[in-house]
């Protein structure tokens, strides 16, 4: 893992700075002049009858005609165009698809829907729930969406929608998720009208035009980029002092202003914090506070940062003893719906402090318990990692950055334009907020100047991601020819951005070795499928094949081996929840457990898969295939879980932040419910799946949506 990173403050030709002892000033609130007529603007704008911007009724003039790509930044009020669209639909006895990247959106958007459609014609499905899946507003994740396409082909039939609506488009570009995007975006009959939410991105025409050259109609792309609240940009002085982070006399450069210019060019800068150690997070709430920035969400670098900041703000005082009096009603509605709540070792911050900490590793319900108070205006603070940026409805008055940089699961790199204004769009709420600030502090990862010129960069390119994988090959197989799959890959946004750039003659080079590469990628997987019976000489799905297919999961072929081989134990619903989970963890593991939670059965039954499954994994691996390898911690974890031991024991064994264990849990819940598919060829393992869903999908895991 590279995690290499520059300081910031490095004048040239002389070592860090942070090499020096540091200077650390006591924090005494103060504003800098200029921004004295910034903050009188702060406040919250005059009530007004709802009017649509011109780029909503632009958009909602144009999918009425044809497809249509919105990008807008984060907040400008997308989901006011997927409403209108959908209502047309509706009142035509129509059906709409409503589709996005996170089931906790899909949760969020079923909930609106209903209150605007009613209960009895909004349906959701997202594996966790499967709710009124033939109403004719269906919500989802995009992955389900996905593989109703795939059966659609299968079937010969076109998908039962009169509009399909993607949500946060610009996921096409996601390294792991963007593949989805792209199917969908191929699979989908052009009848269909395709309306493509997004945040901005730079190449919004290109993508425009692949999609116009491969579904053979207009793709309309409507654009905004004035932010529906404007954006103040403030660089957090160590001595408290809050300055403007660029200079007005260079509009439309964001170069830094010359007192914050001064303190980056300095020899020895005062810092908040000596290195390695979290800023005092307490006091500069207090300046916050004082000028009227709060609530606020600090973007911070891991997990445990922001849960170590909590204890950092213990000595702020209760800003309004009325507003703390709702807030702790509140609180106490919530954990009567959600008893774990009241175990929560972040309680006490949450209820007596108004700060929270938001992150991946924590469960649903306390994530959505931060969300509801802060979207109710019941929190001062919230510390997250950039995941609260996408795809959350998560506004602050402020935010405040202290890295400038950004861990990718590989590497450490520079924050892109996109991921900057994903962060800055939460930044000034709609209809609260006259404007809203991005507060940048100083620190050994903060790339002062970088920051300052984000905020005048265009938003970043969105690329293809599109990658071959096996249940893709198989599922492709089961409705098309390896000619005619050739012919699909020929239409990927890889291949089109390449074609469009032959002017450039190493671009057309690339264009062959790119097409060149799917190809050859794909044919690398439909020989394996031959050589291991899955598919014929001829190319078509041999009976194994089409039940394989159905495995639409990240290790299809370790999967479906095991019910080839009879290794899994079909009848035992906590043992095949246990034995399922090898193929989704993805964590090393030192499976040094203790006896208690490792039984003969699970020990057995365990060895039993691992030992007959080598040789199938060492044939993929032998042939240039990536093959998790398989540890006991997840299958106890999930054993114990199933079988009825309580949460923190379950904790206890899988040695993880109990959101990764909800997660390995839900995942574990996803690939049973694949194997639940398979009724006709397993129909014992088919049954013991749904039993498996049953024991594992409990509370704190699943929650009352209706929080």
């Amino acid at each position: 893992m590279n995690r290499r990173r520059q300081y910031a403050f490095r004048p040239k030709g002389r070592k860090g700075n942070f090499d020096r002892r540091p200077r650390i000033p006591k924090i005494r609130p103060g504003a800098d002049a200029e921004l004295k007529k910034v903050f009188s603007s702060i406040g919250v704008p005059d009530k007004k009858p709802f009017k649509p911007d011109p780029f909503q009724l632009e958009a909602l003039s144009a999918i009425e005609r044809t497809d249509c790509l919105v990008t807008v930044p984060t907040g400008a009020g997308k989901t006011w165009i997927a409403q209108q669209a959908m209502a047309r639909i509706h009142r035509k006895g129509g059906r709409s698809w409503y589709a996005s990247p996170l089931k906790a959106l899909s949760n969020t958007k079923y909930g609106e829907f209903s209150e605007i459609f009613g209960a009895e014609n909004v349906g959701i499905l997202t594996g966790d729930r499967k709710e009124n899946p033939d109403a004719p507003v269906i919500v989802g994740t995009t992955e389900i969406l996905r593989n109703q396409l795939y059966d659609a082909m299968y079937q010969g039939v076109s998908l039962l929608t009169d509009l399909v609506i993607l949500d946060e488009a610009h996921f096409l570009g996601d390294e792991d998720r963007g593949v989805v995007w792209e199917e969908i975006m191929i699979y989908l009959p052009a009848r269909i009208p395709l309306l493509l939410l997004s945040a901005t991105i730079g190449n919004a025409n290109i993508i425009a035009k692949w999609l116009s050259s491969i579904r053979l109609k207009e793709c309309i792309v409507v654009e905004e980029t004035k932010r529906p609240v404007p954006l103040y940009p403030i660089f957090f002085h160590p001595s408290g002092t809050l300055i403007p982070l660029t200079s007005r006399k260079s509009p439309g450069k964001s170069r830094p202003h010359k007192k914050v210019s001064d303190y980056v060019n300095s020899k020895n800068p005062p810092l908040l914090a000596p290195p390695h150690k979290l800023p005092p997070f307490g006091e500069i709430v207090r300046v916050l506070n004082k000028y009227r920035l709060l609530p606020a969400i600090f973007f911070l670098k891991s997990r445990a940062d922001c849960d170590n900041a909590l204890d950092l703000c213990a000595d702020i005082p209760t800003l309004d003893e009325n507003r703390k009096a709702r807030r702790s009603q509140r609180i106490q509605e919530l954990v009567a719906q959600s008893p774990h709540i009241a175990r929560h070792r972040q309680l006490w911050h949450l209820e007596h402090l108004g700060v929270g900490a938001h992150h991946s590793g924590q469960l649903p319900v306390w994530k959505l318990v931060l969300e509801t108070l802060m979207t109710e205006g019941l929190l001062d603070t919230v510390f997250a990692t950039s995941t609260v940026a996408a795809g959350v409805n998560f506004p602050a008055r402020t935010i405040v950055l202290l890295n400038s940089d950004r861990f990718n699961g590989k590497d450490f790199l520079p924050l892109s334009p996109t991921e900057f204004h994903q962060m800055t769009g939460r930044a000034g709420r709609r209809g609260m907020d006259n404007i809203g600030f991005g507060v940048t502090v100083p620190g050994k990862f903060m790339d002062i100047r970088l920051t300052a010129k984000l905020l005048s960069s265009p938003p970043s390119d969105v690329d293809s991601q599109i990658k071959i994988n096996f249940s893709m090959a198989l599922n492709l197989l089961l409705s098309h020819t390896p000619d005619q799959v050739e012919d699909l890959l020929e239409k990927s946004f890889a291949t089109y951005m390449i074609i469009k750039a032959r002017k450039k003659r190493r671009a057309c080079k690339f264009l062959k070795d790119e097409h060149k590469r799917l190809w050859q990628d794909f044919l690398h997987h439909l020989n394996f499928l031959k050589d291991t019976g899955y598919v014929t000489e001829e190319g078509a799905l041999t009976a194994d094949g089409i039940w394989a297919s159905q495995l639409r999961v990240d290790q299809p072929l370790m999967i479906a081996q095991g019910f080839r081989l009879g290794i899994f134990p079909e009848s035992d619903p906590a043992l095949l929840a246990a034995m399922i989970t090898l193929f989704v963890n993805e964590r090393e593991s030192d499976d040094n457990i203790e006896k208690m939670f490792k039984p003969k059965t699970l020990l057995t039954t365990f060895h039993k898969v691992k030992t007959s499954l080598e040789p199938f994994a060492k044939r993929m691996t032998d042939r240039g295939f990536d093959v998790k390898p398989l540890f006991l911690r997840p299958a106890a974890t999930l054993y114990a879980w199933a079988v009825g031991q309580s949460w923190e024991k379950v904790l206890s064994v899988a040695k993880i932040e109990e959101g990764d264990l909800a997660m390995l849990i839900l995942r574990t819940a996803d690939n049973l419910r694949h194997v639940r598919n398979l009724t006709r060829v397993f129909p014992e393992a088919a049954k013991t799946s749904a039993r498996s869903i049953k024991l594992i999908m409990r509370y704190p895991v699943v929650m009352d949506y209706d929080i």
